[in-house]
């Protein structure tokens, strides 16, 4: 019989809709970051990191890339016989065919799995955030307070407390009370969406809320436990945890990965953040190139200027080009004599020569505001913008476009080009 003392249970089945074009085509956690991972890479370095070799991934919207992404775990050491890593996407049972309705739904879908395991504890992930956190030294506080559940939170700023669930807890780090987004916050802890459940009280309340619709943990299940006045215990994390959800946020974290003194580090030694490695040739930097402050994926070849970018692996930069304060993901190719300011170009994506990317004033999105709402110009993966075009700023693109689509050759501020068959 096969006994692990603490599994995981990741959530990697989101949309990710604030990311617009970004994620019309993959998963939220599979979005690249960093230039060489993806979003998915740091909670998985983490499980491992922190002793953790038994981790199911629960995928549902378009789960193709993640899928490959993970493939037997061979970069996080999680290709084992005893354990591992299991990709549980929904599937069809005898009686019915049922899509994950809600973060604790999904893991309900799942009990037979962990039951296998015969698991004294589960820890609960989400598959969308960066961090780097001892998930062990979180194990040691649950088994200490003798909790039935461990909530991780971190002190946010009191302005942006109704963003998040929030804890309220003693001086012994009790929770006594647990609210929802409050108007009103009563405390600046914020959940992390990271729990450690003792294995018989997580399945008991699975069990019992199975038949409520959308089910989900920071709405149900934690209120539900607190209601039945089980041991509910806070986790004070104080170091660097950033929800990419937003264009902006995603911007913002991978801006700061290339400060002389970066706050998020991606090359300590002793917590190594692991991802699935293509063989690929070196980077290429011309005589004529300039770069400055950037990250540089290998298999690049730079003829342009590069200041204060992230750029992923396979990137072709051509003579003349300018590429500031921008993420050009994974193989994408940008032309000669481009400009592009404040830019996400998602993969594969072919930018033509002298094309414009980030001109003018910022304008309001006459597409979609909630999305976007920042100083960006996002172009969706596969995408192609002809040569000889000005692109405004808080923009997007996907699609394979042409000059036709472009009235006097430009898109204004705030605009965007959504081509058949794309979303956003």
């Amino acid at each position: 019989m096969v006994c692990k003392e603490m599994i995981a249970m990741l959530l990697a089945g989101g949309q990710g809709s604030r990311l617009g074009v970004l994620t019309s085509g993959v998963a939220k956690p599979a979005v690249a970051f960093g230039g060489k991972y993806r979003i998915i890479d740091f909670p998985l370095s983490n499980c491992i990191n922190s002793g953790i070799d038994t981790v199911g991934v629960l995928t549902q919207y378009q789960p193709l890339r993640l899928n490959s992404h993970i493939g037997i775990g061979i970069p996080w050491d999680l290709d084992r016989n005893n354990g591992g890593v299991t990709v549980l996407p929904p599937y069809e049972k005898s009686d019915n065919s049922e899509w994950y309705t809600g973060t604790a739904n999904a893991i309900f879908q799942n009990l037979n799995y962990m039951e296998s395991y015969h698991p004294e504890y589960v820890i609960i992930l989400s598959g969308d955030h960066i961090y780097k956190m001892d998930y062990e030294e979180m194990l040691d506080f649950h088994k200490a307070n003798q909790a039935d559940v461990t909530i991780a939170a971190m002190p946010v700023p009191m302005e942006e407390a109704c963003r998040f669930g929030i804890v309220i807890t003693d001086d012994d780090k009790r929770i006594q009370d647990f609210e929802e987004k409050p108007e009103h916050p009563r405390s600046n802890m914020a959940s992390m969406g990271i729990y450690i459940f003792s294995w018989k009280v997580l399945r008991d309340a699975l069990v019992a809320l199975k038949d409520q619709g959308n089910c989900d943990f920071g709405k149900h299940i934690i209120p539900y436990l607190h209601e039945k006045e089980f041991r509910m215990y806070a986790y004070e994390y104080n170091g660097y945890w950033k929800d990419v959800g937003t264009l902006g946020s995603y911007w913002e974290a991978n801006m700061e990965l290339i400060d002389l003194i970066p706050e998020f580090n991606l090359y300590e030694k002793y917590w190594k953040i692991y991802t699935k490695c293509d063989i690929i040739e070196p980077q290429y930097i011309s005589s004529e190139a300039v770069v400055e402050k950037s990250l540089i994926g290998e298999g690049c070849e730079i003829f342009g200027e590069v200041y204060s970018s992230v750029i992923g692996a396979g990137v072709t930069i051509g003579r003349g080009s300018v590429i500031r304060n921008s993420i050009i993901m994974k193989d994408a190719v940008i032309g000669e004599h481009v400009m592009i300011d404040k830019g996400i170009v998602a993969e594969n994506t072919k930018i033509g020569d002298r094309a414009q990317v980030g001109v003018g004033e910022y304008a309001p999105s006459t597409y979609n505001s909630k999305v976007y709402a920042f100083d960006l110009v996002t172009i969706g993966e596969d995408s192609v913008i002809p040569p000889d075009v000005r692109i405004g700023r808080n923009t997007a693109i996907a699609g394979r476009t042409t000059a036709e689509d472009y009235p006097d050759g430009q898109l204004a501020g705030g605009g965007a080009i959504i081509k058949a068959g794309e979303s956003a």
